[in-house]
C-alpha cells in the first residue's frame, strides 16, 4: 500500500491576510486555521480536490509586520529549521505581512542556505474575508508552489509570481501586484492554476549544496541605512557611524556608484571601516547595479574600504551584513562572505 503524501507545513507569523477589524483599525486575528480551512473550501471543486495536504503551525504571537525585527528573522529560521529537521514536510509555506515581507524573506534565505525543500513566503493585500481579497489565491499559489519538488530555496509568492527572496521588493502600496523582483527575471508563474518553474533560473541550477543553516543570535546586532542627500555633511554621517554599538551600514548612493568628493566625509567612513565596521553601497536607483570606482566620483568610496553591493536589494544588502555581523568571522572573513554569492543575491 502506498504511504500517503507527506503534507506541507504552514506557518503563520501575522500580517493583513489573518487581520479582522476593530475598534483601532485592523488588527491580526485569531482562529487562523478554521478560517484558512474555510476559504480554501470556497474553491472550485477540481481546484479544491488536487490541493496539497498541510498542517499549520501559529508563531506564538502573531503581529503586524512593520513591528518585525531581525529577533523575528531569526525566531522564524529557528522554527522552520527545526520543521526541517523532522522530515516530514515537502514544503513550507510561511503567511507574512507585505510591509516587511522581503525583509524576512531575504534574512530566511541566508539563514537557510542549502534548504532542499520549498520555502514559499506570502501574504496579502486585503483580510482573508474582506472583499475582493487577494488572500485566497495568494494561498493557493503559495501551496501549489511549495508542493513542487524542483523548487528548492526560499522565495516570495504574490499574484501568481515567483521571486527570488533574495531579490523580491515591495512596489506598490495597494495594488495586488504589490512585489518586484528589479535586477532578476520570475523563477516562475502559475498558469491556469498550476504552478510552472522557468528552467535554469533556481538555485538547485545555480549554487545550491547540502543544507548548512546559520541560526546565528542576532540580539543587539546594530546596522544603519544612511541614504545620500546633495548637500549631507560628514558630521551629520559621522551622527550615524561613531557610535560603538554600530557594527555596520548600507549606504544608497548614486548612479552607479557615485558620492560627494569630500574629504571629510571620505574620513569618516575611512575611519568606521578601519575600527572593523561593514560598509556597503548600493545605488539609490531600483534597476541595474553599481561598479564603484567606475567614475572618479565614488573613487573615494572603494578608498574609504566601502564594499559594493552591486545590483542587491536594499532589503538583501542590510538583512546580510545584519546576518554576517552576528557570526564570529573576522573582517576579512566577513568582506569576502559579503562579497560572495551565499542565496542567489548577487
Amino acid at each position: 500500500m502506498a504511504l500517503p503524501p507527506r503534507p506541507l507545513l504552514v506557518v503563520y507569523s501575522g500580517g493583513t491576510l489573518g487581520m479582522l477589524p476593530s475598534a483601532a483599525g485592523l488588527a491580526p486575528g485569531g482562529d487562523i486555521g478554521r478560517r484558512l480551512d474555510a476559504a480554501l473550501a470556497s474553491l472550485p471543486p477540481a481546484r479544491r480536490a488536487d490541493l496539497p495536504p498541510y498542517e499549520l503551525v501559529e508563531t506564538p504571537q502573531p503581529i503586524d509586520s512593520s513591528t518585525a525585527t531581525p529577533a523575528t528573522w531569526q525566531a522564524l529560521a529557528g522554527l522552520i529549521a527545526a520543521q526541517h529537521s523532522r522530515q516530514c514536510y515537502t514544503g513550507i509555506v510561511v503567511l507574512h505581512g507585505t510591509d516587511t515581507l522581503a525583509w524576512s524573506a531575504a534574512s530566511l534565505a541566508y539563514q537557510l542556505q542549502g534548504i532542499d525543500i520549498p520555502v514559499v513566503v506570502s501574504g496579502a493585500m486585503l483580510p482573508l474575508e474582506a472583499e475582493g481579497s487577494d488572500a485566497l489565491d495568494n494561498i493557493e499559489a503559495a501551496l501549489r508552489f511549495a508542493a513542487e519538488p524542483g523548487l528548492k530555496e526560499v522565495v516570495v509568492c504574490f499574484s501568481g509570481k515567483l521571486l527570488r527572496a533574495t531579490r523580491t521588493r515591495k512596489w506598490h502600496t495597494q495594488a495586488a501586484d504589490a512585489f518586484t523582483s528589479p535586477n532578476y527575471p520570475l523563477l516562475g508563474e502559475l498558469v491556469d492554476h498550476r504552478p510552472v518553474l522557468y528552467p535554469s533560473r533556481g538555485l538547485a541550477e545555480q549554487q545550491r549544496g547540502a543544507p548548512r543553516f546559520e541560526l546565528p543570535d542576532y540580539a543587539g546586532n546594530s546596522v544603519v541605512r544612511i541614504a545620500l542627500w546633495p548637500g549631507i555633511a560628514a558630521w551629520q554621517v559621522a551622527a550615524w557611524l561613531e557610535p560603538s554599538t554600530v557594527q555596520g551600514a548600507l549606504l544608497e548612493v548614486w548612479g552607479g556608484g557615485n558620492a560627494p568628493d569630500d574629504s571629510e566625509l571620505l574620513g569618516v567612513l575611512a575611519r568606521a571601516s578601519g575600527e572593523g565596521k561593514l560598509l556597503a553601497a548600493l545605488s539609490q536607483c531600483p534597476h541595474g547595479g553599481i561598479e564603484i570606482g567606475h567614475y572618479a566620483a565614488g573613487r573615494g568610496l572603494a578608498d574609504a574600504g566601502v564594499l559594493s553591493a552591486d545590483a542587491m536589494t536594499p532589503e538583501a544588502a542590510f538583512t546580510k551584513l545584519v546576518h554576517l555581523l552576528a557570526q564570529p568571522l573576522d573582517d576579512t572573513e566577513r568582506r569576502r562572505r559579503f562579497l560572495t554569492a551565499l542565496a542567489g543575491e548577487r
